[in-house]
């Protein structure tokens, strides 16, 4: 009897120990990544793009511009986006017009791509004003783009800042400094 006892002790604890496993608990959540990043671009319409990457939150070099290793492109004033007509990628964008903080969530449709090399999908003039006098350009007020990165699998949401000329030093040409915001989430998610 009591070798008995021992066995139905044991075997309830062996059940009860093997229905609460770790695969019980929930996944962890990876949080969106945030970041203020100044890009350099040329000034001018037939020197190479600026490439640039949300997932890294880098610059990507022109040698990779034929690979889904970049988000969108800007050069001048235009902007490219890594999909049909301008790259290998399947990204899109859409430009909303609202507050940075208050837009949480991308939209699921609805994305727009470059269709051909004049045919884009940022409009040029859609996202600045420019001031003839002082020759700036000065992003919109309230323009936010929701960005379906070059993957198709991830979102990130971006405001224009700052359009700076960066000093002229000698035989280099001239550039823009685009200072911008973002938030990439790495999840896969569309909330921000």
């Amino acid at each position: 009897m009591n070798n008995r006892f021992y066995l139905i002790a044991s075997l309830a604890l062996v059940i009860l120990f093997t229905a609460c496993s770790k695969s019980d608990t929930a996944p962890t959540v990876v949080p969106a990544y945030s970041s203020t990043q100044t890009l350099t671009v040329n000034f001018s319409t037939t020197k190479p793009f600026a490439f640039f990457g949300f997932k890294d939150s880098s610059l990507v070099v022109n040698t990779d511009s034929a690979t889904a290793k970049w988000d969108f492109g800007l050069r001048f004033t235009n902007f490219l986006v890594n999909s049909n007509a301008s790259g290998p990628g399947k990204g899109g964008v859409i430009m909303q017009d609202g507050v940075f903080a208050n837009l949480t969530s991308a939209p699921s449709t609805g994305y727009a791509y470059d269709t051909t090399g004049t045919q884009l999908a940022i409009k040029d003039g859609s996202w600045y004003d420019y001031n003839g006098l002082t020759h700036a350009f000065v992003p919109k007020a309230g323009k936010v783009f929701f960005f379906r990165t070059a993957d198709g699998t991830h979102y990130a949401k971006m405001q224009l800042l700052a359009v700076d000329y960066l000093p002229f030093t000698g035989p280099a040409p001239v550039q823009l400094a685009y200072k911008f915001q973002y938030i990439y989430q790495p999840s896969g998610s569309t909330n921000f």
